[in-house]
């Protein structure tokens, strides 16, 4: 029997590139192919779905159309880097080897932004981003550097599957990491707003959250490197016992205790494992809380009251707002959350994976579960143009 999920709020929580001059530091050939290579490394990731799932980026390349012209170029960039970083998984068994990529990362990461990077496509699209951002910016905006450290840092710490030892860190992993994609692209339009970061930051964590979710399935029983075979991607036999290297189970620990699951019954049975159908529907949840907090703060917005509860990050290192910022009415928040309401778009292909879920009943492994989602680009257009999530 399906169970139905009364999801609830637990805490108080284009495709069309757009073209500028290119850098000092780069010809126009050479940030035209960097463009190119980031479009379709998400294009790519769209359409084959192939590798190790926290590369899995798909609706990036879908909502690119929400993002201002203008900023398209930093949107591709940050995004294009998401996936490079979180590729550095699959492409290295050895810390030390991956140790070594990610400092690359943090070292092409602060020549990019000091307006000298590397030859390299994120690289060298992230330099002319940030130069043309300078040129259109009165007020000196700027990417945050220590937001891009943050994203590798954290990845870094969960390069070779650690578990979360709690949901509570699950949540801090996705602040630290999708959630943080969203301000940098924010901070990208440039936009600097205590609601939208507000909002980010729930969208982001569940977004998060959905992601580790989604690829349990690949880490459980990753495919032998290098196979010709995109069946796994695409809904073949992953959860089914022996069709490949055992690998790990990244459910929180804490909510594996309390649902009786155990790694090695998952990794022998699959989707059969006791408990397991139990501790996805708890991480769902509380991914789909998020959701539901953003709904409650815009709707709050909406109707000229206050978004219900403090930003738990206001004034941590790139949340310094000023007094103007900090204090700002109701219609004044609606229209800088209209401004950025493209960069919130994540919250749709989110739910919409939420959705498919709890048709599944939680099973994990089941294979619509890694198909695409032809809903999403009418979906997305439908909330974008009804400013909803």
């Amino acid at each position: 029997m399906t169970r139905v999920v009364q999801y609830h709020n637990s805490r108080a929580y284009a495709t069309n590139i757009y073209s500028t001059p290119a850098t000092a530091g780069a010809s126009e050939a050479e940030v035209q192919s960097a463009r190119a290579y980031c479009s379709k490394l998400l294009q790519e990731h769209q359409l084959r779905s192939i590798g190790h799932v926290r590369t899995f980026d798909s609706p990036s390349y879908t909502l690119q159309t929400f993002i201002p012209p203008s900023a398209r170029d930093a949107y591709l960039a940050i995004r294009a880097f998401n996936v490079d970083i979180a590729r550095v998984a699959d492409s290295v068994s050895n810390p030390t080897v991956g140790a070594l990529r990610m400092q690359f990362w943090r070292d092409a990461i602060s020549k990019s932004l000091a307006g000298s990077p590397p030859k390299e496509p994120v690289g060298v699209l992230l330099a002319h981003a940030l130069e043309d951002l300078q040129s259109r910016s009165e007020s000196g905006a700027r990417l945050n550097k220590s937001w891009f450290l943050r994203v590798i840092n954290t990845r870094e710490q969960y390069l070779h599957n650690a578990p979360y030892p709690t949901l509570a860190a699950l949540e801090t992993y996705a602040e630290n990491t999708y959630s943080t994609l969203l301000y940098l692209t924010l901070s990208a339009l440039p936009l600097t707003s205590v609601a939208a970061d507000h909002l980010a930051s729930h969208i982001g964590k569940a977004a998060g959250i959905v992601a580790v979710l989604r690829g349990l399935p690949l880490l459980a029983f990753p495919q032998p490197p290098n196979h010709h075979s995109n069946n796994a991607a695409f809904g073949g036999a992953i959860g089914t016992p022996g069709a490949g290297r055992q690998g790990a189970v990244t459910l929180p620990l804490d909510v594996m205790v309390e649902s009786g699951v155990k790694e090695e019954q998952v990794l022998r049975q699959g989707a059969d494992a006791p408990g397991v159908r139990d501790a996805v529907f708890t991480v769902a949840t509380r991914a789909n809380d998020h959701l539901i907090t953003a709904r409650e703060m815009l709707k709050n917005l909406r109707a000229g009251q206050d978004v219900g509860h403090e930003f738990e990050h206001q004034d941590e290192e790139g949340h310094e707002y000023t007094a103007r910022q900090s204090s700002m009415g109701t219609q004044a928040q609606n229209e800088e959350v209209d401004r950025g309401f493209g960069v919130l778009m994540p919250a749709v292909a989110t739910s919409l994976w939420l959705d498919k879920l709890q048709k599944a009943d939680f099973d994990i492994f089941k294979p619509q579960l890694r198909t695409r989602e032809w809903r999403l680009p009418w979906k997305a257009y439908w909330a974008y143009s009804r400013r909803k999530i």
